[in-house]
């Protein structure tokens, strides 16, 4: 738990809320949206996490099964949690959310497999992180397993710094501006 560790005095961004568009490594255009809530949404966000790679969960999310994806999607995609979602066309192919925990906000981010080592994750962080500010979110946390190396560089990059270890898991934190 990360509510007795110290956050940075100085916030970490600015960040760009969304939306935003880039090219990703691959050449293909992507998207960055704030959740909106449409049905049409949440079945592209659904299908994304039925297709998921079971190899890619962590700490048991997101869920395998269609009818639990779709009970976990009602616990965070509503209010105060502030989600993100990377589009390729209409298919949803990444998504990340910042769920409130006592002051603080637990960060996580799903890229499908596909998709992933494409620059879309810092993307998708970074758009969630302006997102959060715009909202008023302050304090971000996340754990992350250490031995994953790509996902460590990629939060350092963005600004989170390592606020404890136990066993085989980093905790990172970083402050946000928050009156955005």
């Amino acid at each position: 738990m990360i509510g007795g560790h110290r956050y940075p005095d100085e916030p970490a961004g600015p960040y760009e809320p969304p939306p935003i568009t880039f090219e990703d490594r691959e050449g293909r255009r992507i998207e960055v949206r704030a959740h909106c809530g449409d049905d049409a949404e949440r079945e592209a966000l659904v299908d994304m996490y039925v297709a998921f790679d079971p190899a890619d969960r962590a700490q048991g999310i997101p869920p395998s099964e269609e009818g639990r994806i779709r009970s976990w999607l009602d616990s965070i995609l509503g209010d105060p949690c502030c989600n993100v979602l990377a589009w390729h066309g209409d298919r949803v192919i990444g998504h990340a959310t910042l769920v409130p925990d006592d002051d603080a906000y637990e960060l996580a981010i799903f890229v499908l497999q596909a998709y992933q080592g494409a620059g879309i994750g810092t993307h998708l962080i970074e758009a969630l992180l302006g997102h959060g500010e715009r909202e008023g979110v302050e304090k971000v946390w996340l754990t992350v397993e250490r031995w994953n190396r790509p996902a460590v560089g990629l939060y350092e990059k963005i600004g989170f710094e390592t606020a404890g270890s136990e066993s085989f898991e980093l905790e990172m934190v970083l402050r946000l501006d928050g009156d955005e």
